[in-house]
């Protein structure tokens, strides 16, 4: 085939395929990761960053009408380092285009250019033999080959050979990738995209296939907003993707307009969109069984999500009804126990971390808006986090929101602790939680979820690991001795007056004090409190002052 221009319609198709193929190879991007604990895998995060876009965007003829809605609702979506550089790659993209109905060779290039320009300039530190650099010398290394009678699979095919090879030189640029044996996660993750993206034009069309767990996706509700007590009025908000089926046993006669007239009896705010033999629908609903029974008279599911939106209302009633503050604070936090604790100290609003995927932008967003404060502070408590955080400040348009860059749960234990509430000046306020990030040391323990070796530390997938500030120190086949070795590499370690140890999941209370009799032997003059947190990442997270 030479296709010599695209509009929105094909770019849609492109861009869908791109994610699906990436959803064949999700973990096997995450296995790239170097480092052994599965917080926020690169291949997760990529995945649901660009699916968010692709539910998100609204499809259009117009490459550059539909480009903004993808933008936008990847900006939103974005989770972790990877997905936010994915997402401004994307607005980079959209922004070189915005005017174009149809995308031809000089647009393309144009568009590609501007995607990792965008990108980089995200990034307040690039670091080369990343995406940053594949998506850089991809285009700019075949942009004198590419000429107006240059067909877009031909433009691909370069650039995604191109992007290959810087792949394969990405150990030689960063050595933990070289020490590792592996090439860049994210660069890889990206490739994938851009490879569904070419099959399509020669019409190989692949299946979505997602192997995230249902709690990836799911974002922390707060139960207690509905109760055997509560009232029942807002109903249920539905959505499906309806295939429908050639079986004999299911209605063929399927009209669109027939199938939306029926479907208005059983409620309101209805969305139905067709395309070919599936059918995606949204509905608000009080009986959504009677929503089902009919729509399979025309076929099965292929995916379904049904939320009470009364627990949504009433959570929205609670924050209408809560007084304006001069501050407000959110937290990422994972685990009901950390969940409990960061809200007891003050947190206004605890975002799910998630147990392998972060917090997206649109979260953080929504957060901002739902808030009456005349200051908000943000903790994100993961480095894997703060540029979807810093993100979705710039998205809010709010000038009155800090990010405060805590990178552990324990820099925003310590952070959200030293806040004074009974003062009235807010700059004072925020200048001493951020004074309570200094100084911290955390030490993180758990085991390793794969293989990994990087200057003098080497592990097994099963090891006692220790992290020290986010790095691996020790490795041990004991977690006490891990933790205990970690702390006497900390330099000034005679000066530190308080250890907090929070507990993760599947931890036990005898283990703890056993914990902290050692801590003790190390540090005698040392006070140490233990909360249970049921942290899922990490078995032990120490927070030492």
């Amino acid at each position: 085939m030479s296709t010599k221009k695209i509009n929105g319609i094909h770019l849609e198709k492109m861009i869908k395929n791109g994610l699906s193929n990436l959803s064949l190879h999700i973990d096997e991007i995450n296995r790239l990761n170097v480092f052994p604990v599965p917080d926020g895998d690169t291949g997760t995060n990529m995945f649901l960053t660009l699916e968010n876009g692709v539910n998100f965007a609204k499809s259009s003829e117009e490459a550059g009408a539909y480009l903004r809605t993808l933008s936008d609702g990847m900006l939103l979506g974005a989770r972790g380092n990877s997905g936010v550089i994915l997402s401004q790659f994307f607005k980079g993209f959209a922004t070189a285009l915005a005017k174009c109905t149809w995308i031809g060779p000089g647009e393309l290039r144009n568009g590609l250019i501007r995607g990792y320009q965008t990108a980089y300039d995200s990034v307040v530190h690039p670091v080369e033999g990343t995406i940053l650099s594949v998506t850089r010398e991809g285009i700019e290394l075949i942009r004198s080959s590419i000429t107006r009678y240059s067909s877009i699979e031909n433009i691909l095919s370069m650039y995604i050979a191109q992007m290959k090879k810087t792949l394969s030189y990405t150990p030689q640029m960063l050595s933990v990738l070289k020490e590792a044996g592996v090439v860049d996660s994210g660069a890889a993750g990206f490739i994938l995209i851009a490879e569904g993206m070419l099959r399509c034009l020669y019409g190989d069309m692949i299946e979505l296939k997602t192997t995230l767990k249902p709690a990836q996706k799911t974002p922390m509700l707060n139960l207690s907003m509905f109760n055997e007590n509560s009232e029942f009025s807002d109903g249920y908000c539905t959505e499906f993707i309806l295939q429908r089926m050639n079986s004999p046993k299911y209605k063929q006669n399927f009209s669109k307009q027939k199938f939306i007239n029926a479907l208005k009896t059983f409620g309101d705010s209805l969305v139905v969109v067709e395309d070919n033999k599936r059918v995606k629908v949204h509905i608000h609903t009080l009986v959504p069984s009677r929503v089902i029974a009919y729509a399979q008279q025309y076929g099965e599911f292929l995916t379904f999500k049904m939320d009470n939106m009364q627990v949504q209302h009433n959570e929205r009633d609670r924050i209408v009804e809560n007084t304006h503050k001069p501050l407000s604070v959110i937290a990422v936090v994972n685990g009901e126990g950390m969940a409990q604790l960061f809200k007891n100290l003050g947190a206004d609003i605890v975002l799910d971390g998630g147990a392998t995927t972060n917090t997206s932008s649109q979260e953080f967003v929504d957060a901002i808006k739902s808030l009456d404060a005349d200051r908000v502070v943000i903790l994100p408590d993961n480095p894997n986090v703060i540029l979807a955080a810093e993100q979705a400040v710039k998205l809010s348009g709010s000038d009155n929101v800090t990010v405060l860059p805590t990178k552990s749960f324990a820099e925003g234990y310590f952070a959200i602790a030293m806040d004074v509430p009974d003062s009235s000046d807010v700059d004072y306020r925020i200048s001493q939680m951020r004074a309570g990030i200094e100084n911290i040391t955390t030490i993180s323990q758990t085991v390793a979820s794969r293989d990994y070796s990087f200057h003098e530390i080497s592990c097994k997938k099963g090891d006692e690991i220790a992290l020290l500030d986010g790095e691996i120190v020790c490795v041990n086949d004991n977690f006490i001795k891990s933790i205990t070795d970690a702390l006497q590499i900390i330099e000034d370690i005679d000066d530190k007056e308080t250890c907090v140890i929070f507990r993760g999941k599947n931890t036990t209370e005898d283990d703890a004090y056993e914990l902290s009799d050692a801590v003790c032997a190390v540090c005698p003059m040392m006070d140490i409190e233990i909360i249970d947190a049921q942290q899922e990442i990490y078995h032990w997270i120490l927070g030492i002052s």
